[in-house]
């Protein structure tokens, strides 16, 4: 292969600290607008999404066809909500059309989009440099990287803003996500009638269960080959149950998250028993054919700032939602959408990440606090106000009509 072209004298640099999606976004939108991009990733191997399913919502495919990509066979459309009780009785159902698609299928178009010498992968930051003229990230192994741009993409434990606003974290909600890939071929006919067209729902009280479909392996969109993903919402105390469920068989305490295959023997036992004991029978027998469960503790995370002369935070980096909304992806696509119209409007880099920051800080506070309302009701712990929202979002035509629909964004506050 030969070497990569370098920039014209008068091109941009950016560089991307991060290679996910909000990270992917960013950089193809820049090279649509012309800048030479550079993405930086500190991972070795290809991202994963460990399964996550996603809602595909309608400002992801606008992004993505802006940008020229192919949205058809994105993931599996469904038509409905459902709600069962802990009989397994369907006792409310309502018309939501959407695309259920999963991460890998989303992540996998960007990626295959972007130029494979212009990504590079396990290189760590480890300082930024800002002068009048640029800024340099500095790697872990001692590189210097050059650009007119920064971009800190990298997440809720973003190593950019660790290093411009670290005092900024992310806080812990209160409760926890038990989530997994069932596949479609394994489910009994009768619960694959009752859940998998479909998203549905079972609620224990103060707890949240959720299903739909979505691609197999390789995107396979055929029937019998799909999976279906699952979200299991339950609270647990931050001193005591979460430390818990985050420490391993071998006693070793995680910080933050705990990677599956380390997930304790007790934990899921007691996951599979609370299933039996709680949900509605589709539910507990798809937890009994889930073979590697994933364990995610729920955080917030606000920015009080997403601009630090020439470098921007977007995506998780800057605000990380509860996943409730459903919104993370788009909101990583917007903010990306945004810096990329700004820089557009002038040349000035400060000017222009001033002008991101403007715009982008109201929509990911709107969004986090529309998050924390939905979210209330399966706290650990509630104040008199969380108690409020509490009861207002947990009635069940409320949970099926406001979950992952972005509808709120469109109306004032």
């Amino acid at each position: 292969m030969p070497p990569p072209a370098s920039p014209s004298h008068s091109q941009r640099r950016a560089i991307i600290i991060g290679g996910s999606m909000s990270g992917l976004f960013a950089g193809l939108m820049l090279r649509s607008a012309g800048w030479h991009v550079e993405i930086y990733e500190k991972v070795e191997g290809e991202l994963s999404g460990r399964g996550a399913g996603i809602v595909a919502q309608p400002e992801i495919l606008a992004a993505l066809r802006g940008l020229g990509l192919d949205t058809a066979a994105l993931g599996v459309a469904v038509q409905k909500r459902r709600l069962l009780d802990a009989g397994g009785r369907i006792v409310l159902e309502t018309d939501c059309p959407q695309v259920m698609t999963a991460w890998e299928r989303v992540y996998r178009i960007l990626r295959d989009a972007f130029p494979p010498d212009r990504y590079h992968r396990g290189c760590s930051l480890a300082a930024i440099e800002q002068a009048s003229g640029g800024v340099t990230a500095i790697l872990a192994d001692g590189t210097r990287v050059t650009g007119d741009l920064l971009i800190g993409a990298d997440g809720v434990r973003s190593t950019v803003r660790g290093l411009t606003a670290p005092d900024c974290q992310p806080v812990y909600a209160g409760y926890v996500a038990w989530r997994a890939l069932i596949a479609e071929g394994a489910m009994p006919a009768d619960m694959h009638r009752d859940i998998f067209p479909c998203m549905a729902f079972c609620l224990p009280p103060g707890e949240q269960m959720l299903g739909y479909p979505v691609a197999g392996p390789d995107n396979d969109l055929r029937p019998g080959h799909r999976r279906y993903n699952l979200v299991w919402y339950r609270p647990a105390d931050e001193r005591s149950e979460l430390v818990s469920l985050l420490t391993d068989d071998n006693g070793t305490a995680h910080a933050i998250s705990i990677p599956p295959p380390l997930i304790s023997r007790a934990s899921i036992a007691g996951m599979r028993r609370a299933a039996a004991q709680l949900l509605a029978p589709q539910f507990g027998t798809a937890v009994d054919l889930v073979d590697q469960p994933i364990l995610q503790p729920i955080f917030d995370l606000v920015s009080d700032r997403m601009a630090f002369g020439r470098v921007a935070l977007i995506g998780d980096a800057a605000f990380v939602a509860r996943p409730h909304v459903g919104a993370g992806v788009a909101k990583a696509a917007g903010d990306a959408a945004a810096l990329v119209a700004a820089l557009g409007r002038t040349g000035e880099i400060a000017e222009a990440l001033a002008q991101y920051e403007k715009e982008r800080l109201p929509e990911g506070r709107r969004m986090v606090q529309r998050a924390r309302h939905l979210g209330a009701y399966l706290q650990a712990a509630r104040s008199s106000e969380e108690a409020a929202h509490a009861a207002r979002h947990s009635v069940a035509e409320a949970v099926l009509e406001e979950t992952a629909t972005l509808d709120f964004l469109y109306v004032q506050q």
